[in-house]
């Protein structure tokens, strides 16, 4: 199966308190700018459905979606696919969770929201809001998406409020800087202390370092290099905010996977 297609499939099995992730969610005050952005990057625009009345675009680079809002919410939000919603909602209040916002009506598009530990805010919408793709999306100029990486003042305690979320730990490390890595409804979601991350941002890994620099002074795209995250050789800042951080190799090293010969090799 192609890669991206495997992706879609796997986000499509998954089912945990969150549901199956849907998007990173930012609002993006120019939505043309913004996509205009991520285009250059490469990245594939998706064709949306009519349930935002508010201006909306969605890109992939077949691994990671990003959701482009001209609404104000508090973005960014990592959005998951939740079904019956009103009565999950209910189910996770009696077991403590908290809303920052809800709305849930038979005449309206349900969704809710909740911060971590941390501030960084979880969103849950009733169905999903654009198409797959028809055809494999391509590689962006960043590379191959590595994780949603999420700051955390204390990763311990952070991990103890997204176990329940996020049963399954993909990698974890405690030194030079804790860091945990979850599998959050079919994505990578990463708990980091590391005081150069200031708020949710997007983690890649990069196959080619002139073409990416070729692509930014191109575009005359905004970057900072080794901007002190990781080992991160660059971080690009997308128009409305977002960060991406682009990395020679996965930070927490090349994961292994053992294939039906029982013959383990790289993830």
């Amino acid at each position: 199966m192609p890669r991206a297609h495997a992706r879609w499939a796997r986000q499509a099995e998954s089912s945990t308190v969150l549901g199956r992730f849907l998007e990173f969610s930012v609002h993006a005050a120019d939505i043309l700018e913004s996509l205009a952005f991520y285009k250059s990057l490469g990245f594939t625009e998706l064709q949306i459905g009519d349930v935002w009345p508010h201006k909306y675009a969605v890109v992939t680079d077949g691994d990671i979606c990003i959701g482009l809002h001209d609404r104000v919410f508090d973005s960014p939000a990592i959005t998951f696919v939740q079904q019956d919603l009103a009565p999950h909602a209910r189910a996770m209040t009696d077991h403590g969770f908290e809303f920052s916002f809800m709305r849930l009506d038979e005449d309206v598009f349900n969704e809710l929201a909740f911060a971590d530990r941390d501030g960084n805010m979880i969103s849950l919408v009733e169905a999903r809001t654009f198409s797959q793709p028809a055809d494999e999306p391509r590689l962006s100029a960043c590379g191959s998406w590595i994780e949603i990486s999420l700051p955390a003042r204390d990763a311990v305690n952070a991990g103890v409020f997204w176990a329940p979320l996020a049963p399954v730990i993909l990698r974890a490390r405690e030194e030079p800087t804790m860091h945990m890595r979850f599998d959050a409804g079919g994505i990578a979601v990463g708990i980091s202390e590391s005081m150069a991350l200031k708020q949710p941002s997007l983690s890649f890994k990069c196959h080619d370092r002139e073409a990416l620099a070729e692509t930014l002074e191109r575009h005359g795209l905004r970057s900072r290099k080794f901007p002190g995250f990781e080992g991160a050789f660059r971080l690009i800042e997308a128009p409305e905010g977002t960060c991406l951080f682009v990395f020679d190799e996965d930070f927490l090293g090349e994961a292994y996977v053992v294939d039906e010969s029982g013959e383990a090799g790289p993830g």
